[in-house]
């Protein structure tokens, strides 16, 4: 190819991208800027720059939908999924890699195969499940389901990445006289730091945002989540714009936040643990 030729293919390129950024970015200016409208001028014309910018739409929906208590609820749901599903997922896979018996690679096939279940054909039983164990309408019967949904993805990333750890650290180390406790706490896991930072990111965005599995255990009020919390603006009947999409950047800001300061960890650790997965 010339140079000519290929700086024309080079501009092309960019252009394209260009024009696809804005396309996937035009929802985000949509719901920017209808969340500082009032009712009338959303449905008159929703694609319009607001002619009087009404922040009082977020002090307001901040008050109707007790959102100080819904991010409180999120927040302590999200915060010890991640911690646990992240915790037992790298304890299963090490034993499962050092392990590697027969049992250990049909419970691998096992986990997989999880994966690939969707979730509507088995939120019934999880309720079923949840109701006989006693912890419905808890946050203890929310952490628990979303330990059970979100470990099996967890443990195929982590069974790749524990294959690259040098398995002569961990010979050093026992012979320093370490327990196999205190090698995985103390040598495996701080290797680990890439693969735990993908896995508290991606489960961390699917947990925040998940509306379908607390709507199904928490019942009461108090225990509403953020997308519970934003889910009161549309009733049967009506849909308060003016306060739905209001509500909707306070609770996707943090976790946007969140993303773009972690996402540098989700490429560096799936690329990390497909080398030998």
């Amino acid at each position: 190819m010339k140079p000519t030729e290929k700086k024309r293919w080079n501009i092309g390129t960019e252009v394209i991208m260009i024009l696809l950024a804005l396309l996937f970015l035009s929802p985000f200016y949509f719901l920017l800027a209808n969340s500082v409208k009032s009712f009338g001028e959303i449905l008159s014309d929703a694609a319009s720059w607001p002619k009087v910018f009404m922040w009082s739409n977020y002090s307001t929906a901040w008050k109707l939908a007790r959102f100080g208590e819904a991010f409180r609820n999120s927040v302590i749901i999200t915060v010890i999924s991640v911690i646990l599903i992240s915790l037992f997922s790298a304890m299963a896979s090490y034993r499962m890699v050092r392990a590697n018996t027969k049992f250990n690679q049909y419970l691998l096939l096992i986990f997989v195969a999880a994966m690939v279940v969707p979730f509507q054909t088995i939120m019934i039983p999880i309720l079923k499940v949840v109701n006989v164990i006693g912890v419905n309408n808890s946050f203890l019967g929310l952490i628990i389901t979303n330990l059970g949904i979100s470990v099996p993805m967890a443990i195929f990333l982590f069974h790749g990445f524990i294959k690259s750890v040098p398995l002569e650290i961990e010979e050093a180390a026992t012979v320093d006289g370490c327990n196999p406790i205190t090698v995985f706490f103390r040598i495996v896991l701080p290797l680990l730091k890439p693969m735990v930072m993908t896995t508290i990111v991606l489960n961390a965005l699917g947990i925040w945002n998940d509306y379908l599995l607390p709507s199904l255990i928490l019942q009461a009020p108090e225990l509403r989540t953020i997308p519970l919390a934003t889910f009161s603006f549309f009733g049967q009947y009506t849909k308060q714009w003016d306060m739905a999409l209001p509500a909707l950047v306070i609770g996707v800001a943090p976790i946007i936040i969140f993303y773009l300061f972690m996402q540098r960890y989700i490429v560096e650790g799936i690329a990390a643990g497909s080398v030998k997965g």
